[in-house]
């Protein structure tokens, strides 16, 4: 059977309403702390479209009220299942916002709580991904950087400790801890830690991007600079530290 399912989530950004809308209704901004390269027809019944190669996504916009209100919603499936999103900015006060994002739906059969908690810690990465882009890169645009972890036959939860090493981060590393990607030439500061058996999570904010580490599956970093070529040394560099082939 179909399920509804609904997740809720607030945000305090040290931006204004007009920083915040930016970085949730263009595509750059959206690009800057989410997946990408976005699209976005700013309009009452526009089309906000994701094209990813291997994965595209477009989405109704349902709701159009710039620096106030946001939301839309994908076209439902021959089983009714669909996926809508909305934003409601609130300005408070020395320039700050508060977001609060919901995410409703209704997920096909087969799919349960295991896919909404995945979803809702991942909505905790991006929507704090947000709120740094909006601190400290507002106005620059970002460019998605996206490579997969290798598939590999004994599978990838032994493979963070291994990921970790590469990249010259301590295990124990918390929040706060400068450290060094020397392969990339990236100094910068841990601004996000997750450890979880299932999933795990590391966030580091350089000087020129915010560069997101998806325990298990993937990297999605948010360059600031130019980023040509990244993708794939970046790819180059998960084949190499981690073995196998792509997915």
């Amino acid at each position: 059977m179909t399920r509804e399912f609904e997740i809720s989530k607030e945000v305090e950004v040290g931006g204004t309403p007009e920083q915040v809308w930016d970085a949730i209704a263009t595509g750059p901004g959206i690009d800057s702390w989410f997946m990408g390269p976005h699209t976005v027809d700013g309009r009452l019944g526009g089309r906000m479209s994701l094209d990813m190669g291997f994965f595209q996504e477009s989405s109704t916009i349902t709701a159009w009220e710039p620096g106030k209100h946001l939301a839309y919603e994908s076209a439902k499936g021959e089983d009714g299942t669909f996926h809508a999103m909305e934003y409601l900015i609130e300005g408070r006060d020395q320039g700050s916002t508060v977001l609060r994002f919901v995410h409703t739906g209704i997920l096909a059969d087969g799919w349960g709580d295991e896919f909404v908690d995945q979803q809702s810690k991942g909505w905790d990465m991006y929507l704090f991904t947000l709120a740094q882009y909006v601190k400290h890169f507002a106005g620059r645009p970002g460019t998605y950087v996206f490579a997969q972890w290798p598939a590999h036959p004994e599978g990838s939860a032994d493979r963070w400790p291994v990921l970790l090493r590469a990249l010259g981060v301590p295990e124990d590393a918390e929040v706060g801890d400068e450290v060094t990607i020397e392969e990339f030439g990236i100094h910068g500061v841990v601004d996000y830690v997750v450890r979880h058996d299932a999933h795990n999570f590391l966030g580091v904010r350089g000087q020129d991007g915010l560069y997101r580490f998806h325990g298990t599956n993937a990297v999605g970093h948010h360059l600031f600079g130019d980023a040509t070529g990244q993708a794939e040394k970046w790819q180059a560099f998960l084949t190499q530290t981690l073995g196998g082939q792509t997915s």
